[in-house]
């Protein structure tokens, strides 16, 4: 046999690209060479696992103590759970949400950081600062900053919250360090325009906003600046559901009320029509194991989050920790398979709140980042 020390730097390089981030990280430290590999641009661009397999992140918030927040993040490849240090938030601040890459706090002052690195950047403030917003990132330039998009959400005026008023989108410039006025969401979404009522996904340079209840839907333009004629999308049977968007489609995620009672269905959807297809449904062990009893109810805690060809459906009450499946769309012949996600690494603490969201994860930003020790401590002994 060979020794691994024998083999070229390609071949190697080849090996190396198969495994889990974890992993990648504790074969870093083993010498020099490997360190070399493992963190050069081109092994980041060789490996594309940050991209075809997101991470799950989940947050635990409490109202009270912040001694008892939590954060978990999941890896696909190597099916386990990592407990990260417990999330920190500047005093007052009343708003947190992640989206692809970053975690974002938008009320009382927008700011944001890397969702491995704890190092908070703020922005000039919004023009309307907001709770419960809809986010997303989006490349604004091949060498420039990304870019954020924030539609919708509540704000106070006094100690009220203002449900009426349709804030405008803004849309931040990293370069400038300025928030763009665009038009605010369409009038249909007025009754439920915060995130705790809608979904969204950013998919071919368009903010697509879904309402999880009326089915409303509705795309902005990141070019234009202009919103889309708001449709329906409802399948038959839906009761409510999530939009998703994966590497090459918009999915539509939800609970369908069918002959055979109740289900979870994915359905593809073609963007210019709105039209859907049914493309498969979560095996019913796996949908009723996520819940204890027959509660008429029971469906209402849970969602569904999901990036690349990974969906995430979990149940976001405390009772039994957190329970999650997830389903890996093939590129290649589009089948849908599922699988049970390993419970949560004890102890849970009960959160106020959870804040869920699916993200790539960067090796070579890992490895090459300044400080990057805060995040490789807490991935390195779960191998140990």
């Amino acid at each position: 046999m060979t020794a691994m020390s024998n083999l070229s730097s390609d071949v190697t390089e080849l090996i190396f690209s198969y495994l889990p981030i974890p992993t990648l990280i504790r074969a870093s430290t083993v010498c020099k060479l490997w360190h070399s590999i493992i963190s050069s641009s081109t092994f980041s661009q060789l490996s594309t696992q940050s991209q075809k397999y997101p991470w799950f992140f989940l947050y635990g918030i409490h109202n009270t103590s912040s001694n008892f927040n939590q954060s978990f993040a999941f890896d696909p490849v190597s099916n386990l759970w990592f407990r990260l240090p417990s999330p920190t938030f500047p005093s007052q601040s009343s708003s947190f949400l992640g989206v692809d890459g970053f975690f974002l706090i938008t009320a009382p002052f927008f700011t944001f950081s890397p969702i491995l690195k704890r190092h908070l950047h703020p922005t000039s403030p919004l023009r309307f600062s907001r709770i419960n917003p809809l986010v997303g990132v989006f490349d604004s330039g091949s060498s420039s900053p990304p870019s954020f998009i924030v539609v919708g959400g509540v704000r106070f005026i006094g100690n009220l919250v203002d449900i009426e008023d349709r804030l405008a989108v803004e849309i931040y410039n990293p370069n400038s360090d300025s928030w763009l006025l665009c038009p605010p969401l369409p009038a249909d979404f007025r009754s439920g325009n915060s995130s705790q009522s809608l979904s969204s996904a950013l998919f071919k340079r368009r903010f697509y906003v879904f309402g999880i209840y009326s089915c409303f839907i509705s795309s902005f333009d990141l070019h234009t600046h202009l919103w889309s004629e708001v449709q329906t999308l409802r399948p038959p049977g839906v009761v409510f559901s999530f939009l998703i968007s994966c590497m090459d489609r918009l999915v539509l995620a939800g609970i369908c009320n069918g002959p055979l009672g109740s289900s979870f269905n994915l359905w593809k959807i073609e963007e210019a029509t709105m039209e859907f297809s049914e493309i498969a449904i979560m095996p019913h062990d796996l949908l009723y194991g996520l819940f204890d009893g027959d509660e008429e109810d029971k469906f209402a805690s849970l969602k569904c989050v999901g990036l690349g060809n990974l969906i995430y459906v979990f149940n976001e009450e405390y009772h039994k920790k957190y329970p999650a499946c997830i389903c890996e769309i093939s590129s290649e012949d589009g089948k849908c398979r599922w699988r049970k996600v390993p419970q949560l690494p004890s102890p849970v603490n009960k959160f106020h709140k959870v804040v869920s969201f699916s993200s790539t994860v960067s090796l070579h930003s890992i490895l090459q980042s300044e400080g990057g020790g805060d995040v490789v401590a807490p991935l390195q002994p779960m191998f140990d």
